[in-house]
């Protein structure tokens, strides 16, 4: 191995290393506690080389943004691959997303600013892989064209699924902290089954 090839290897070694220590930290304190001096501290090195990787905060928070994203992207579109009808892909991608939420907690706080500011990415942060929201909107756009009227606004009937879904995720994150919730397992599965099933049926009337 030549000397490029070792510094190379080396940066990205160190790299790895600065993204382990941070979703160490976030998931030991959460991303509140995420910090470069605590990521230089605990892998043993300064601040500048850290900030020779990741500019800022911010760019750490993308990257991880990234991998919550890519992730869930993997999720849902195995959802859709399981299924052969529309409206049972649609239904199981929507809940490919609900399962991510609790599965992965900390990611989707961070990519959709639950109890925090959202670190948005968009496509072209994003260019090796489809988002989860774009295979969503590919199988509403296609139920749409199948339905009685197709003239349906896509975008609006994505938004009422995604209003139901984020809004009834974040409740139950919250809620989480709160004694005697209400919000159990099969009462949380009722909700959402229905709001879906629903939402599907006003598509295809």
């Amino acid at each position: 191995m030549g000397s490029v090839e070792r510094k190379q290897r080396l940066k990205e070694d160190v790299r790895c290393r600065i993204l382990e220590a941070g979703w160490q930290i976030v998931e030991e304190e959460g991303w509140s506690a995420l910090s470069m001096r605590r990521i230089a501290d605990a892998i043993e090195y300064t601040a500048p080389i850290i900030y020779g990787h990741f500019q800022s905060k911010d760019a750490l928070l993308l990257e991880f943004t990234r991998k919550g994203h890519m992730l869930l992207s993997a999720k849902v579109k195995a959802a859709r691959e399981a299924h052969h009808t529309l409206e049972d892909q649609l239904e199981a991608m929507w809940l490919a997303y609900w399962d991510f939420a609790f599965d992965q907690p900390a990611y989707y706080k961070l990519m959709y600013g639950v109890e925090m500011g959202c670190c948005e990415a968009t496509l072209s942060d994003c260019p090796s892989f489809e988002m989860a929201s774009k295979q969503v909107m590919a199988v509403i756009e296609e139920m749409i064209a199948h339905s009685k009227h197709p003239d349906q606004d896509a975008d609006r009937r994505f938004y009422t699924f995604w209003a139901i879904l984020h809004g009834l995720i974040s409740l139950n994150l919250v809620q989480k902290k709160v004694e005697n919730s209400c919000l159990s397992e099969e009462f949380n599965r009722t909700i959402l089954n229905d709001a879906i099933k629903g939402i599907i049926r006003s598509i295809n009337q």
